[in-house]
């Protein structure tokens, strides 16, 4: 997501806050569906209801975060009839951002404009990278579960598994093993080389893993040697690719370590639910 897509998000996002007497900020729920490119209110009546059960499993109280309201609107002829409607905080918000699908933009978006305290679009770009990265080293890890699956099915143990990564690490970081381009970025022996790379690296690595994935499975290839050969020529090829637009991947500097940063998210989070205030009580002043 870039800059521009950030911006327009944000605006959109800005344009339907409202205060209650307070000064306690909400977001009514029939509003936000729009934003959050829902198209049916049945469904975004169902994200609600995961949030809120969310919301008890923290220990907190959903009477302080949704506050189901009723409004009229419009129908056919000029007449009108009567609808719910849900008063929602900024943390009620977040946990219903957090029940949807990440791959869309605006629920993707949405998981960092509402954890943001301030809406200051530099935190909040900060906070999609972090989103994205995270997503990155999750595809990553499965990808690399299944080869370990698929190569255990044709005659290779944990330490061939090993082997064969680390070769197809030294393709596409130019000779350097894993060990070696650990060293290289201060990393841990003990920790993976994955955790503080960044994302375009963990995407590159990821994708020269499925096509190891898909060639082992679709040729058949049975045992270590010819594994590896298939997983070095696709980290060569996504090598050769990355150079072809003048990136090296074992020159871009490290990213900070993902499981700090995780645990930064995670204290971000405990501390939402007290800085958005209370609805209960409030009265909806639109």
């Amino acid at each position: 997501m870039d800059k521009n897509q950030i911006g327009q998000l944000k605006q959109t996002f800005d344009q339907i806050v409202h205060y209650t007497d307070s000064n306690i900020e909400y977001w009514l729920a029939r509003e936000l569906m729009t934003c959050l490119g829902y198209a049916q209110w049945r469904n975004f009546e169902n994200a609600i209801t995961n949030a809120m059960t969310a919301c008890e499993k923290c220990g907190v109280s959903c009477a302080d975060h949704f506050v189901e309201v009723s409004k009229m609107i419009e129908i056919g002829k000029g007449g009108q009839r009567t609808v719910t409607d849900y008063m929602l905080t900024r943390y009620a918000c977040y946990l219903i951002a957090q029940n949807g699908d990440p791959r869309k933009e605006e629920i993707a978006f949405a998981q960092s404009y509402f954890a943001v305290q301030t809406r200051k679009q530099e935190l909040i770009e900060e906070r999609i990278a972090f989103i994205e990265r995270s997503n990155a080293r999750e595809r990553l890890k499965e990808s690399e579960k299944r080869l370990s699956q698929n190569i255990y099915e044709r005659g290779v143990d944990d330490a061939g598994f090993g082997r064969i990564r680390s070769k197809g690490d030294e393709a596409l970081f130019g000779g350097n093993s894993t060990g070696a381009m650990k060293q290289r970025l201060g990393v841990r022996e003990n920790r993976p080389l994955a955790d503080f790379l960044p994302s375009l690296t963990i995407a590159a690595k990821n994708l020269a893993t499925e096509m190891t994935n898909y060639n082992v499975e679709q040729k058949d290839l049975y045992g270590e040697s010819p594994i590896t050969d298939e997983h070095v020529q696709n980290n060569t090829t996504i090598r050769q690719m990355l150079g072809e637009r003048g990136i090296k991947p074992e020159e871009l500097p490290p990213a900070e370590d993902i499981k700090k940063v995780e645990r930064r998210v995670k204290v971000q989070e405990k501390k939402l639910a007290e800085s958005s205030g209370c609805l209960k009580g409030e009265d909806n002043d639109g």
